[in-house]
């Protein structure tokens, strides 16, 4: 089997809201098609032209290539070593950010290539599966007001989600509201939901601040805090998380092995968020998650935007020794709602269902991409 070609496709709602952190409105999906009719799918949570231009750009010298270039004539079921290609052809403009958010989602359409030659589902390719179903938490942005939050968090456990992560939206420029936020999602939801919040970088790298919050989180029973700090800031991390017992995670703008090695052992975080579309695709988040788990760390994959993430990151959590929860996006966009066929829907006990069809057993609705279709 050959790949004969590679797209790059941007998708965008009629109308973005370029005000809010809603990565949904917009998408880039990548087709990889190959000479035996089999095409991979896959997607990247990034700034949609951009990567789109990696992709398709013409070659200019050996370590600054066009990835479409780098893939067409290969064989797409020599997955890993593909991808160790496609690095090594980025090296001179982008080891990390929209280089590896590309990469990310070339991968993910290999695997689904791999999947469907072999007529198995992605997970059975990638190790030993330890679950069938992991545990969703629904993830939307955090409403301005206490009554928004307590209406919001009704109508999720009405849908059968037992845990709820509220983020970004006024986080992080309050703190008394931020805490008045979090108190009225863990009064709405009562016993059985567990709440998470996501401080959007609201905190910047003002640890002391993150910990006089955190310590009202833990009063709260808080599950976890999320990105308190710019990505960059190790110092504030490890300050924060060692001081307080609360959760505190991170990742989702970190890429590679050796970006989250300096995430761990320099921010001490408790719990790491890869991003399968930008991190650098299912066979980076693997190697992430080992490297996480040998330190005592747990990976929960960040997932926001369509059924084609919710499903590369149900097959990287269905091979993970610790795949404890599984983020689903519940924007109201068609992207997040109606980009594929199938929904994954969340079961009865709020759970979901890692897909078993062959490759990542989720498909497109063309008549979706086409509506959405700009380029």
């Amino acid at each position: 089997m050959k790949i004969t070609d590679v797209e790059a496709i941007v998708l965008r709602q009629a109308e973005v809201n370029e005000g809010i952190a809603d990565g949904s409105q917009d998408d880039l999906v990548i087709r990889i098609h190959t000479d035996e009719g089999i095409t991979g799918i896959g997607e990247v949570d990034s700034s949609p032209e951009l990567v789109q231009a990696l992709v398709q750009a013409p070659s200019s010298h050996a370590v600054a290539v066009s990835l479409r270039d780098v893939l067409i004539g290969e064989d797409p079921l020599d997955v890993e070593r593909l991808w160790q290609k496609m690095y090594r052809g980025l090296i001179y403009f982008g080891r990390r950010g929209i280089a590896i958010h590309a990469i990310s989602g070339l991968d993910i359409a290999l695997w689904d290539i791999k999947g469907k030659a072999l007529g198995k589902p992605i997970y059975e390719l990638l190790g030993t599966p330890h679950r069938d179903r992991v545990r969703a938490y629904a993830s939307m942005l955090m409403p301005d007001t206490p009554a928004e939050v307590t209406t919001a968090i009704a109508a999720l456990v009405d849908q059968n989600f037992t845990a709820v992560k509220l983020g970004w939206g006024p986080l992080g420029k309050d703190a008394e509201l931020d805490v008045a936020l979090a108190a009225a999602a863990k009064a709405a939801g009562g016993e059985g939901v567990e709440i998470m919040i996501d401080a959007g970088l609201g905190y910047v790298a003002d640890a002391g601040t993150a910990i006089e919050v955190a310590r009202e989180y833990e009063r709260l029973g808080i599950y976890w805090l999320e990105e308190p700090f710019e990505p960059d800031e190790y110092e504030a991390y490890a300050e924060l998380a060692d001081t307080v017992d609360l959760r505190i995670t991170a990742g989702e703008q970190d890429a590679t092995w050796w970006g989250f090695r300096e995430l761990i052992d320099r921010a001490h975080v408790d719990l790491v968020q890869p991003d399968v579309t930008r991190c650098g695709g299912i066979t980076e988040t693997l190697r992430i998650a080992e490297l996480a788990y040998s330190r005592g760390v747990a990976t929960v994959p960040h997932a926001w935007k369509s059924g084609i993430i919710k499903a590369a990151s149900l097959h990287c959590n269905a091979v993970m020794p610790d795949g404890i929860w599984q983020e689903y996006c519940v924007a109201d966009t068609p992207i997040a709602k109606t980009l594929t066929v199938q929904r994954l829907p969340i079961e009865a006990d709020g759970y979901v269902a890692v897909p078993t069809a062959p490759g990542l057993g989720v498909d497109i609705d063309e008549n979706v991409l086409e509506s959405l279709r700009v380029g």
